[in-house]
């Protein structure tokens, strides 16, 4: 780790002891696995709901098994996303299982799961069952189609929704083959996102009525919502968006990435005339933002080769540091296409906090890990905890939350029930 990664980095909490967090008193049940609905369930955690964490006895969730190993066993995208979950062992289809999960309903308000369509109806616990019990449970369902439709029954993962949402068309040089846009579980993450703020209306909704409800999150939904205006360019005009690599052309000139002379690249977003007129005196070239060159962005469009390269040769003839700090001397939009080293030098992480410092259960080190965003100014998010290990809270969840003796406990054990 390097000096500036290791001072800047902050503790476990951002608020003061003993305050009460936003979601204090609400109890939140996952039994869904990887990243999609179990995000969710990790962003309420981080501002103080409490989540109990249901893993089947026989591994738990997949995601401890995805990414780098920990020397605990599991992954540090486990440690990093489970954190603040209690997780208890149980199967859901044995009967004694099944029991003690309605129990577990009857005292909980929200529950995310992201099994296959039909999967809990197979096993006796659908939505009509869980409601029955309690009818003021909020159910988050993620699946890749969601719940209707004639693609409702086929799995569904993150890539694949990428391309069947339009996004990953659209990433890649132009006529090269489409690239994965950025991560492969960035559509499980705006999954997550749009899950949870259906969650939260759901509870608002109440709050007013003391009705429950479930929400539908679909994969594929959750990244057609992000493109912009691709529906209805299409439907009036027929336009197809191809791609476009690093630069999109179709509003703005300049509006891309540039590579510097030490191999690093900038990104530059000139949407306006006065921003290009910006750029043009941090080049030292007022004149391209004159009407008698490229002031217009009509006219910056019909020329955009052009100027592009005349962006493209200003950058390449300097570091990616001088090119951004003329730029931010203008007020330039400009920024670095940071990797994760170069996230871990930035001033800006450091002042944010973005950046939080845990102790890692078990292995005697300590794990780096992103901060709860948004921020809260009275009741911001915490992690209190990096991911549990299986079963880790078992025994303490079955006494709490339902009074169960040791002799209870036992007998489940005894039926491999938990």
């Amino acid at each position: 780790m390097s000096q500036a990664a290791s001072s800047s980095t902050s503790s476990s909490s951002f608020a003061a002891p003993g305050d009460k967090p936003a979601l204090h008193g609400l109890r939140v049940i996952d039994i869904a696995t990887v990243i999609a609905a179990p995000y969710c369930a990790t962003l309420l955690g981080e501002f103080g709901a409490d989540v109990l964490k249901l893993e089947h006895p026989d591994g738990g969730d997949a995601l401890r098994r995805f990414g780098t190993p920990s020397q605990r066993g599991d992954t540090l995208t486990w440690l990093s996303e489970g954190r603040n979950k209690r997780s208890m062992t149980i199967d859901l289809r044995t009967p004694e299982g099944a029991e003690v999960f309605k129990q577990l309903i009857a005292k909980t308000d929200v529950l995310c799961e992201n099994f296959r369509t039909g999967t809990l109806e197979k096993w006796g616990l659908g939505w009509d069952v869980l409601k029955a019990i309690n009818p003021g449970l909020v159910m988050l369902r993620v699946t890749g189609y969601g719940q209707t439709g004639p693609y409702k029954d086929r799995p569904g993962f993150a890539r694949v929704a990428h391309a069947v949402g339009g996004i990953a068309y659209l990433a890649g040089m132009p006529k090269g083959t489409p690239v994965t846009p950025g991560s492969t579980t960035l559509g499980d993450y705006m999954t997550g996102l749009f899950g949870c703020l259906g969650v939260l209306m759901a509870l608002h909704h109440k709050e007013r009525t003391g009705e429950g409800q479930f929400v539908d999150a679909a994969l594929y939904e959750s990244v057609f919502r992000c493109t912009e205006e691709l529906a209805p360019a299409f439907a009036m005009f027929g336009i197809v968006r191809e791609r476009a690599g690093s630069s999109h052309n179709d509003f703005a000139v300049p509006h891309g990435h540039f590579a510097t002379k030490d191999g690093k690249w900038v990104a530059i977003s000139c949407a306006t005339d006065l921003l290009f007129e910006r750029l043009a005196r941090a080049m030292g070239r007022a004149e391209l933002a004159s009407d008698d060159f490229y002031g217009a962005q009509t006219m910056r469009l019909a020329h955009k080769h052009d100027v592009n390269e005349i962006v493209r040769d200003w950058c390449g003839s300097m570091t990616r540091e001088e090119v951004l700090q003329r730029c931010y001397a203008t007020d330039t939009p400009a920024g670095p296409l940071n990797n994760i080293a170069d996230i871990f030098g930035d001033r800006q992480f450091h002042a944010r906090r973005n950046l939080m410092t845990m102790d890692a259960p078990d292995t005697g080190e300590t794990i780096i890990v992103p901060s709860p965003v948004p921020r809260l100014s009275e009741t911001p998010g915490t992690v209190r905890s990096l991911g549990p290990k299986l079963g880790e809270h078992t025994d303490e969840i079955l006494r709490e939350v339902l009074g169960y003796d040791d002799t209870q406990i036992a007998r489940l054990r005894d039926r491999k029930a938990v």
